[in-house]
Formats: structure tokens, sequence, C-alpha cells
């Protein structure tokens, strides 16, 4: 729909309480783009696209992440650490001063949707302060036709003021940036903070809510691709695992690298219209369709540029969490529409630092539950301050923060799913072999890739003894050859030469899954609870 400006349609925002507003509605990405910069918020590097540095908040907040408390959430929201509660007066007065404050002035509107399935389309209207902002919502949103926007009615609205600094003493909040979902009203109020990213997430973990509470549809976290046969591939997995680089396959269609939702009739679906990946180290050589997708119409975030607008993708003197958005036609390999069907593999992907976990293994049902809720990774040195060591890292059904039901109600889902569809489900090490961070390396990705188009491929088979040898520790059923792939490299244990080392550490991680699993068993059925770690001790 490039191309479409405010001349076709205009609209009034007095109805939110915005008033004297200058609306810049439904703008092309190109003319966002020229405004950016002429009002210099952002330069043009020499790919074309646009690079912007998002301020202080360079990544989320989670901590400043808050859903209303109200008639809809009290009794259904998994209240605690994750979903904040707020209070519904609060809500109302620091939703009239950002209004206030949007009054006046001039503002970007865009029209869209998510979901790419018709059947659970949402009509989301964004409301921004900046130009910039909303070329993201247009890149990362679904894009209505002219003739879907003449009856355009929207059933969620972002508004999004970076500029407004909120009072904690006053507004309810943490500290100045805040990011509130109220689903009376059907409102994702964000301000204080311009990382775009609370823009998507806002409404990703509205419809983590909507789809399993009112439509029985699974929400996930995760990239998804389909063969030419039409079987789909899901990939979950927390950042820094491999999600987005092993989805964008050659030789698979990407139907989405990040939110999706899996429906009773056994289709997948993209929630959005684009790709947000991060661009760290970022190369041609490792991921060409990634770099190839850099060009006009994607925007940039917090990289450094040089006198001749070439980006340095290993600068991260602003963050490590450098990033691109871009509409998912930049890529060329893609399923129109965004729909897979006929789910057959689904990869949990986790980045070992200690070393131990097998590059590849089968899981049962219950493994499969047990290891969704845990969404085990591990922060290694230079990641975050103070980490000097490999540390366990956990974040439930691989995207907690944007969850606001009980982890165990997803598991549940997948469950069901994974049965009735007859998934298989593999855990896939992207980490550590020979040892732990510091002694070992790192997985080679063309070995990580190997095993993928090995169980793509149907190479590794169904379990049985002679072709699988299950894990001692950990339980879980470890290929014993796979095409592409050095047999010694199967085998975690092997690879380390030292079996006392291998097996302390290896139950080291085995007591830091049991101390996470602690404050989800009471909600978990015994056959989920059972998927765990094998309970022996060294």
């Amino acid at each position: 729909m490039e191309g479409f400006d405010q001349l076709t349609k205009t609209i009034s925002l007095e109805n939110y309480g915005i008033k004297n507003a200058k609306i810049n509605y439904q703008l092309s990405a190109e003319k966002l783009h020229d405004i950016s910069i002429a009002k210099g918020l952002g330069k043009e590097a020499s790919s074309g696209a646009l690079a912007v540095n998002t301020g202080e908040f360079t990544g989320r907040s989670p901590k400043d992440r808050f859903i209303v408390k109200d008639e809809i959430t009290q009794d259904r929201i998994w209240w605690g650490d994750i979903n904040i509660p707020f209070e519904v007066p609060a809500f109302n007065k620091l939703y009239d001063k950002v209004v206030d404050y949007l009054s006046n002035k001039e503002i970007f509107v865009r029209d869209s949707y998510a979901c790419a399935d018709p059947n659970y389309k949402l009509n989301i209207r964004v409301i921004n302060e900046y130009p910039w902002s909303n070329q993201f919502a247009y890149n990362m949103f679904l894009r209505p036709t002219k003739d879907e926007l003449k009856n355009f009615s929207p059933k969620w609205t972002v508004i999004n003021a970076p500029g407004f600094m909120a009072n904690p003493e006053v507004d309810g909040t943490r500290q100045h940036n805040f990011a509130v979902l109220n689903f009376s009203k059907k409102i994702a109020l964000i301000g204080g903070t311009g990382y775009t990213g609370e823009i998507k997430k806002g409404i990703f973990s509205a419809l983590n809510f909507i789809l399993p509470v009112y439509r029985n549809t699974l929400p996930m976290h995760c990239s998804a691709n389909i063969g030419k046969d039409g079987d789909t591939a899901i990939f979950f997995g927390l950042s820094g695992t491999g999600k987005t680089t092993l989805s964008t396959d050659p030789n698979r269609s990407l139907i989405g690298d990040d939110e999706h939702g899996w429906t009773n009739e056994n289709n997948v679906f993209n929630f959005e219209g684009g790709c947000y990946a991060k661009v760290i180290n970022l190369s041609r050589d490792n991921e060409p369709e990634i770099y190839d997708a850099i060009k006009k119409g994607a925007i940039l975030e917090n990289v450094i540029l040089d006198e001749h607008g070439h980006v340095d993708f290993s600068d991260t003197s602003i963050t490590q969490n450098t990033r691109v958005s871009y509409p998912l036609n930049h890529i060329e390999n893609i399923q129109v529409p965004s729909i897979g069907k006929n789910p057959k593999n689904i990869f949990f992907l986790t980045a070992d630092a200690f070393g131990v976990l097998p590059p590849i293994s089968k899981l049962t049902p219950s493994q499969a539950a047990y290891h969704f809720i845990s969404g085990y990774t591990a922060k290694v040195a230079g990641t975050e301050a103070g980490v000097v060591e490999p540390v366990p890292s956990f974040s439930a059904c691989f995207g907690a923060p944007f969850m606001p039901l009980h982890p165990s109600k997803y598991a549940e889902m997948l469950s069901k799913k994974m049965t009735d569809a007859g998934v298989n489900v593999w855990l896939i090490n992207t980490g550590w072999t020979g040892g732990a961070y510091g002694v070992g390396t790192r997985m080679k990705l063309k070995y990580t890739r190997a095993m993928i188009n090995a169980v793509l491929n149907g190479d590794l088979g169904l379990y049985n003894y002679d072709d699988y040898h299950i894990h001692s520790v950990f339980g879980v059923a470890q290929p014993r050859t796979c095409p592409g792939v050095p047999t010694s490299v199967l085998s975690p244990r092997a690879t380390w030469n030292d079996d006392k080392a291998y097996y302390t550490t290896a139950f080291k991680l085995t007591n830091a899954f049991r101390e996470n699993f602690k404050k989800f068993e009471a909600h978990c059925t015994e056959e989920i609870r059972r998927g765990g770690p094998q309970r022996y001790a060294f």
C-alpha cells in the first residue's frame, strides 16, 4: 500500500481526547523516512535504510510493563513480577495526561492489523509522536488495502508518546517510562521510551491473552517456515539462540520470524507483517537474507554509521541490542499469505553455555511441555553487567515477559496440539560443545543447519534404541548419527574428554532447572512434572 497518504482520507482523534493535533494519516514509508530525516530524527544509511537512535531505552523495560486490573483481568492474569497490576483510576489519570500531551502537536496515525489469518484478524490504530515510530508500525503490522481502509474500525489502539515523562509519585508508575495494557478499553499506552519494540510487544501481549481466552488458539513466541511439500516447522527460542537465523532458510518459505498463532484448524499464522531482527555482528556471508533486507524502507536502530553512511555492525557502543525492522516482502522467499498448515516439527532452541545439553535430542510430550514452561538458555560473560561465567536463564514459554496467563495454560494447549497433530518436538542446543563457555567452542552453524535439515527430510526417523541414546542425566533421546554431522559431536559427554567434569556440570544445570520449576509445579500435571531432568546425583 506504498504511496497511500492522508489526502485520501481524513480522521479525527477527538474521541481519544486528542485535540487540535496536526494529523498525518497513513503516510507512506518513504514519506515518513523523508520526514524523519528532515526533522533531524534520523540519517540515511548507505543501504538506503533509515538509521535512528531510540534514546535512553535501547530495549524493553519489563519492570515498567503493567496490566490494568479490572473485571476482565483480575481473575485471569498470572499476577506477579511479570504481569504487574495497574489500578483503573491511575490508568484513567495517566491516559488523560498523555492525550493532553499529544494535543496541539503534529502526530502520525496508522491503521493496520495483526493476524494474517482473516478469521483472527485484529484491527489496530497506532498513534505516534514520532514519524519513525509510525514507519516501524508500517513495517511490523499487516497493511490494509485502500478498500479495507474505507470502513476501517479499530479494535485496539496503541498510543505511543516517547517524549511524555510520567511522574512516578503521582502516576503510579515505577519510573518515567511505562507500557500499560488495558483490556477493557483495548488500549496499549506507551510513554517515556522511544524503543519501538514496546509497540509490537504490546499487541503481542494483548493477543497472548485474547487468543487463548476467547478463541482457543495458542499464541507462540516463535518463528515459522514451510517446505515445498507444505510441512510447517516452528522454532521457539530466546534472544541469541538462532530463531531468526535458522527459520530464514533459502529452501523453505518464511511465514514469520517472531509471533504466531496455532489454530483449532491446525493452521499456523503470523501475527505480523514484518521482521525485527538483531543486527549485532551481522554479515552477508552468515545471514544473506537479513543483510539484503536492509534497504530503503528498513529502519536501523542504535547502530553506528561512518561518514559515508556505512554501518559497523560490530560496534556495540550504544547497545548490544542493535536492531532492524523491515516489511516481510524485503525477504525474497516468503509465504504469501503468512499462513502455514500441517505443522510437523517443533524446535526448541537453546544456547547452552554450560555445554552439557546434546546438540539435538527428541522430546516426549511430557518433556516438551516441561522444557516449554522452562524456556531455558544461558547468559554468557559480557551480555550483562556482572556476568563473568555462564548463568542459566529461564523464560517461561520462551517469552515470559509477554505471557499474561499462567505458563501452564500455554503448555497444556501446546501438549494437546502436539498430540492431536502428531508433531515431533526437538531440543536444539546452538550453544557450546567440548566444554562450557570459555573452554569449549560454539556449535558450528553448519552442523545445526544439518541437524534441522535431517529432521525436516525425515532422516532421523522414529525413536528406537538402535538409533537413539537416552541421555543419562536429562533423559532425552539423542540420535547416534546424523547426516552432515560428525558422530562425535552428537554426544556432549564425548566432546569433553573428562567424564567427571561433564557430569558435575550437567547436574549443576539440572539443579537450576528444578529450582526454576518449583514455582510452576503446583499448576502442572504429574505428566508435565515428570518431563524434567532425571533426578540422579553425582
